[in-house]
């Protein structure tokens, strides 16, 4: 499980750095609106879920220039930065919000553009049941998140150290597909690309991670400081797995895109008309 308020926490901290190092958030962006561009959708209101500095909200309304985007992000100093970038003539809206408990009302969304959110989120379910909800049928949802295959590098070198839980557990692309489906969304497509990010030392690769407030944030991580010697074994170890002295990490890049399905009917409250039931004849 994840703490979120050490999410929110470092999330707010990494506003005013995220922008120098998202380029990994940069890769996924581009991937998605390549996927979005297809798409033909009619689109009033369109939702940027996780938006952090609002990168993809104005790439979005580009491609959507008669909707109204409105950046969704649980941080504020997110939101703030975003809020910069705005143009005069822009229609654009700003959202402080959890992804799970959404203040749309339901079946009021055109389009959900979602990148690399749901790796900080404990249960992507309670996520695609907030979309379910508020996009209207027809509607697309489109997300870009990370697989199991990603970090583990990094994993093995602390695995080599201690056995505290320091990287996230990513969720692989059939159990999304599944949890899309079960939450009442529908026709959902995915693939998987593969991203690999090289560094000249260690240093650089924590800060990186620091700098998009991608640190460990699992509740079950050790409470006590991990002391300067654990964190020196772990980056030895992961030293001795560098190819030419340089420090890469695998990542496996998930993007999915479904549509709504109307509002789901709960089968306490399914009816059946008696006069629609063919009589049979002997």
């Amino acid at each position: 499980m994840l703490n979120h308020k050490h999410i929110r926490r470092r999330f707010e901290r990494a506003a005013s750095t995220f922008d120098d190092s998202d380029f990994v958030h940069s890769a996924t962006r581009e991937g998605l609106h390549a996927r979005l561009a297809p798409l033909l959708v009619d689109a009033k209101i369109v939702i940027d879920l996780g938006a952090a500095t609002g990168a993809a909200s104005q790439v979005l309304e580009k491609r959507f220039r008669s909707a109204r985007v409105i950046s969704v992000d649980v941080a504020h100093g997110m939101l703030t930065k975003a809020r910069e970038k705005k143009s005069w003539l822009s229609k654009s809206g700003f959202t402080q919000a959890s992804a799970e408990s959404l203040p749309f009302a339901n079946e009021s969304v055109d389009v959900i553009f979602c990148n690399l959110l749901l790796p900080w989120v404990s249960d992507p379910l309670l996520i695609f049941t907030e979309v379910a909800r508020v996009l209207r049928k027809g509607g697309v949802f489109a997300f870009a998140t990370l697989g199991p295959d990603s970090l583990r590098e990094v994993g093995h070198a602390w695995g080599a150290v201690d056995s505290d839980a320091h990287v996230n557990r990513f969720p692989d692309m059939h159990n999304l597909g599944d949890g899309l489906v079960s939450a009442g969304l529908r026709d959902p497509v995915l693939d998987v690309d593969r991203l690999s990010v090289s560094y000249e030392n260690s240093g650089r690769l924590f800060a990186d991670l620091t700098a998009v407030g991608a640190r460990n944030a699992l509740r079950q991580r050790a409470s006590s400081l991990t002391g300067k010697q654990r964190f020196a074994a772990m980056v030895a170890e992961l030293d001795r797995g560098a190819a030419d002295g340089r420090i890469t990490l695998d990542l496996e890049l998930v993007f999915g895109h479904c549509w709504g399905a109307g509002p789901k009917i709960d089968p306490a409250d399914y009816r059946i008309d008696a006069t629609q039931i063919p009589v049979r004849r002997s």
